[in-house]
């Protein structure tokens, strides 16, 4: 049976019990889903705990990175990104991985969209990494605006195929240069940008759902351009969690319209 949970900081508004069980129960699948806070530093000590039960676990901030620590195996995937959200206990030992790579890329999809062109990353954290592995053999050249200079090696690392331009946080952005914008900051970090959005035409993908929507994601629909929420990405990797938790294929198009239902409906 699977025994599951989101474990984070903080992890009060996660839609991912929600997608989960809506998920397992239309597949028939036996399983529980539940939220833990748990903060960054703790991720070990609550699998020794509380959390001990627990065969399958989601992962977001701030244990992406910290779960390499606790790790038996660790993918090709989640080593180049240096960060993974999917753990998995078998014969006793954890394995993690990363659903979020291709999460982003089949989000895009679902928009009839890619990663081809010019695209502007804001934020170099987990999420950055995740977004820039998956532009990496379909792009050429991605520009990150970071605030932490420290970060730009384990970028690089995660796009082995991509030229970088890394510009400074505060740096003014020509949004229209872009084919694609890719916002990974956290709550509403990345407001500061708000005024230099005019008029626009490329695809913002803004991966929160919390604030609903975010003001950036506001900003740039009301300026003509098109937009991606939060919700898209979450549920695309809640899919292949679902997958891999249950060890069955799903009818991706058929489950992600049952969760984005289900989803809106909690958020509105």
């Amino acid at each position: 049976m699977i025994v599951a949970g989101v474990l984070g900081s903080p992890i009060l508004h996660s839609l991912s019990p929600l997608l989960h069980q809506t998920a397992y129960e239309f597949l028939g699948v036996k399983a529980t889903y539940s939220s833990y806070e748990v903060q960054s530093g703790q991720l070990r000590s609550f699998l020794n705990g509380e959390g001990s039960q627990l065969n399958n676990l989601s992962l977001t901030m701030p244990l992406k990175e910290e779960a390499l620590t606790i790790a038996d195996s660790v993918t090709d995937i989640a080593r180049k990104i240096q960060s993974g959200n999917t753990v998995q206990k078998i014969d006793g030992k954890w394995g993690l991985t990363s659903t979020d790579v291709e999460g982003f890329s089949f989000a895009l999809q679902s928009h009839n969209r890619n990663a081809q062109g010019s695209i502007l990353i804001i934020g170099a954290g987990a999420t950055a990494r995740a977004v820039v592995a998956a532009c990496d053999g379909v792009s050429e050249k991605v520009t990150v605006v970071n605030r932490n200079p420290d970060r730009e090696k384990s970028i690089r690392s995660s796009g082995l195929h991509l030229t970088f331009d890394f510009v400074p946080w505060e740096s003014p952005i020509d949004f229209e240069s872009y084919d694609l914008v890719v916002n990974t900051t956290p709550s509403d970090v990345a407001s500061v940008f708000l005024d230099q959005i005019e008029t626009v035409s490329a695809t913002f993908f803004e991966v929160l759902y919390n604030p609903w929507p975010t003001a950036l994601l506001s900003k740039w629909r009301n300026a003509g351009g098109y937009g991606i929420d939060g919700l898209d990405l979450l549920i695309h990797q809640a899919i292949s969690q679902v997958e891999l938790f249950s060890s069955r294929s799903v009818n991706r198009f058929e489950m992600a319209q049952l969760l984005r239902t289900a989803g809106e409906k909690a958020l509105s």
